[in-house]
Formats: C-alpha cells, structure tokens, sequence
C-alpha cells in the first residue's frame, strides 16, 4: 500500500494503478474520507475493492467544510490506525495531503451547488457544503477515479455531491451504501467518540425516532407533518438531547414532500455538545 502526500504523487500513482497506456485499463475507485476510521468506512473500502480492480482513500480533516466555533481542532486524527486498517482490507493507496497541499495561499476557488446546499445540515452549517463540494470536486480531479464511494448515513452531503457530478459531468459513477449501524441501532459517526457512556445511550434515541416513523408509515400514515411529530414525541423522552431539524424530504432535492413514498426522513440532534445526524429512506 502506498500512501501519497502530495498531489503530484498521487496523480501519479493513480496513473499506474488506473492502468493508463495498457491495452486493457483498470477501474479505480475512491473513498474520501476525514480518518478516524470505523466500519462505516471499511465497509465503503469493501464496496470499492469489490467493484473496481484498484482502490484509493482519501484521509484529509477539511477545514474548509467546518464553521468558526465547531470541532475542526479537536476532530479525531488516528492516522496510523487508520493506515492499518486500510491496508488489512487490501486498499492500494492513501492520500494523505496536508492542509497547505490542499489549499495554497494563493486560492481562491470554491465549488458551490446552489439550492440543495442551503437545506438540512446546510441549513445548520452555513458554509458547510461549499467546503464540501470544493475538497471533493478537488480530490475527483486529482485521484480521477472511475467510481466513487459515499455513505448513506450522510444524506444530505450525497444529495449536494450527485448533483453536483451531474452538474458538472464528472466522468464517474457516484455509489451510496447503506448505513452501517452498531447491534444496538446507533449509526456509526467518527463523532461518537465524543460521547461518554451515559450520551452514548442517549444518542439511541435517533435509531428508536426513526423506528417509530417506520411503524407509522406501516400503519398506514402517510403525512410528512404527522410523521414528524411522531419522531419529535420519541426524542423529547431524552431531555439531554437536543434537537436540530426532523424532516421528510425528497432525496435527490432536499425539499419538503407532501408524499412520503419514496421520501427521506432525517434527523440531527445534539447529544451534549455533540451534533449527530441518521436517516431512513421509506
């Protein structure tokens, strides 16, 4: 396994590992990631191994994509461990820039999806995706990957990110995989290390609010309002937790839905100081 800390290095090493000026290519795939690594993660570099013949992982803490007062100092940084799991489940190479490497003093250049940006977490984060769109289109140019993977459990980032392939004709195929939850129903997030014992359970109460919108719409429920408010009633059981949106949207546009077939449900919170975010797909 190879790991990269420069662009030039890593466009050539993907050269190599695309197979470029052979009779017969290769498919390499990617997985941009921040590190601090967990199964969510290694399940994405399974789906890529599985589906391409070469494999790259992005490990870059963006500060771009973090607000003035959120955690980009103290956002978990297990580099090394990260590089020993990627190199047990048999990725091909890391590229690991730093901040400088990324962005230059001298640029000046953002990348923003206009509308779909603005809802959910963007709505919460002003900025967010702008910084978002920008490192991600950054790392499609450097790495060239034919397919690129992401995880469901960040709905709105995948909503901003499909247009903005779509937008812009990305040459390369955009791959969600499901959620990847502990046995206890708590979606996986490099923030649950942040959480002492007693947030860890009361962060449960995301999994149980989306349970109970399940529930609904199997009885029969079918009003977005409804379901909302049923979500609302099981997160108001843990007075720790305090809630940022609950919505039902379309997926692709981020805008509320009157019909929730096919519909997005979402949920943010802060657990303590933590914020953390799930979804169901109905």
């Amino acid at each position: 396994m190879l790991i990269s800390k420069t662009i030039a290095e890593a466009q050539s090493a993907c050269a190599q590992l695309r197979g470029e000026g052979r009779v017969v290519g290769r498919t390499l795939g990617l997985v941009p990631t921040m590190g601090a690594l967990h199964e969510g993660h290694l399940s994405l570099a399974r789906a890529a191994r599985a589906a391409c013949d070469a494999v790259a992982v992005s490990i870059f803490v963006n500060p771009t994509q973090f607000g003035p007062n959120e955690d980009f100092s103290k956002y978990p940084r297990t580099f090394e461990n990260d590089c020993a799991l990627l190199e047990r489940e048999g990725v091909d190479l890391i590229f690991a820039p730093t901040v400088e490497e990324m962005y230059p003093a001298w640029a000046s250049t953002f990348v923003i999806v206009e509308g779909v940006s603005d809802r959910l977490d963007g709505a919460s984060r002003p900025g967010h995706f702008r910084g978002v769109t920008t490192v991600v289109s950054k790392l499609f140019h450097i790495i060239a990957p034919h397919k690129a993977f992401f995880g469901q459990k960040d709905a709105a980032q995948v909503a901003v990110l499909r247009k903005m392939v779509r937008d812009l004709n990305f040459p390369l195929q955009f791959v969600v995989c499901p959620i990847v939850r502990e046995a206890d129903g708590l979606a996986l997030s490099s923030r649950n290390h942040y959480l002492s014992e007693k947030e860890r359970q009361q962060a449960l109460v995301l999994h149980r609010a989306l349970q109970k919108v399940e529930e609904a719409v199997a009885s029969g429920e079918g009003s977005s309002s409804k379901l909302i408010e049923a979500a609302g009633l099981v997160l108001a059981q843990e007075p720790g937790v305090r809630v940022d949106y609950i919505a039902v949207v379309d997926p692709d546009t981020l805008e509320d839905v009157s019909d929730v077939r096919g519909a997005l449900v979402a949920v943010a919170a802060f657990v303590g100081t933590t914020r953390l975010i799930d979804n169901i797909l109905l």
